[in-house]
């Protein structure tokens, strides 16, 4: 079991401000993804119009959420999923443990999802016999720390390499005196792997954009392990939120451009992974059947984020 232990942020601050390479790599980091976005904002001429008409496409979605919802769920299922409703984190965790058991799955292979990292879900799966392996470098990091990400971009950016070296040495049995960036990286890599192909796996993965007009889940990312997650178990889970959706395809056009540019001033994600159908028969779970699910429509309020949703592909 990982249970995460819930910080004491203002203890943990004075702590971290009396590690001075700590601090020093920190600025540095955060200083870095910041002049990068703005370089590449700064290398398009239009980088304001499309920031505006993005803000506008979700500002008509908000506005017309129920109906985009409803869309939403509409499409997926034409194309072979199964949508289900959670209005908060307890009926998220259990509609995740609910797809799982009915299947006889014990282990859940994921990528990175804010959702399930407020949901607590880890916390509500482990107990009731369902091992999680977070998949994603920096979750997998803060999973085997028992902390949580310490940014939704950068999880572990408050670890320098020689800390993960350490960490990795006590808990996955690598040399702690290596921080070479390559060989954690490849050591992380080997640890979780076999997790994919383990019997009685399903894979999860969140989701960047939900496009209404299609039923497509749209997830980013740079290491590949989401489409692991999604194509190799059985099972796809995909937990989504609400705030997700978009209406059409020609919108995902905007947000694919401004995404990673906004988050670590890159031009593009390495993996854009587009799933609107479920898959054929040899793959497909016993339901025969794909599963979805976003939150009630009436979880939404005066624009904030819903607290939960879930989503599931066979």
């Amino acid at each position: 079991m990982s249970k995460t232990i819930r910080i004491d942020h203002a203890k943990a601050a004075g702590a971290f401000l009396k590690k001075p390479d700590h601090v020093a790599f920190h600025d540095r980091r955060l200083w870095d993804l910041r002049t990068k976005r703005d370089a590449q904002a700064h290398g398009m001429p239009e980088w304001e119009t499309l920031r505006n008409l993005a803000s506008g496409i979700k500002e008509h979605t908000l506005s017309n959420l129920a109906d985009y919802i409803a869309q939403f769920a509409d499409q997926a299922e034409r194309n072979g999923v199964v949508v289900h409703f959670a209005a908060d984190a307890q009926e998220h965790n259990a509609l995740v443990y609910q797809l799982m058991s009915e299947r006889g799955m014990t282990s859940l292979v994921k990528s990175k999802s804010m959702l399930t990292d407020e949901c607590y879900m880890r916390d509500y799966l482990e107990p009731r016999g369902i091992t999680v392996m977070e998949t994603d470098l920096g979750e997998r990091i803060q999973q085997l720390d028992h902390q949580d990400p310490g940014h939704m971009v950068v999880p572990a950016q408050a670890k320098l390499r020689a800390d993960v070296a350490e960490l990795f040495g006590r808990t996955i049995g690598t040399d702690p005196t290596n921080s070479d960036i390559h060989y954690l990286a490849e050591s992380q890599r080997m640890n979780t792997r076999p997790y994919f192909v383990r019997e009685r796996t399903a894979g999860m993965t969140g989701c960047n954009f939900a496009v209404a007009e299609t039923g497509t889940v749209v997830v980013c990312t740079n290491e590949g392990n989401a489409d692991l997650s999604a194509n190799v178990p059985p099972l796809h889970i995909a937990s989504i939120g609400i705030e997700k959706l978009i209406p059409t395809i020609a919108d995902l056009g905007v947000f694919v451009r401004m995404l990673s540019r906004s988050a670590l001033g890159s031009p593009i994600t390495q993996y854009t992974r587009r799933t609107f159908a479920r898959r054929g028969p040899a793959r497909r779970c016993t339901s025969s059947s794909s599963t979805t699910a976003v939150p009630s429509a009436s979880r939404w309020t005066s624009g904030t984020r819903s607290s939960a949703s879930a989503a599931a592909h066979a």
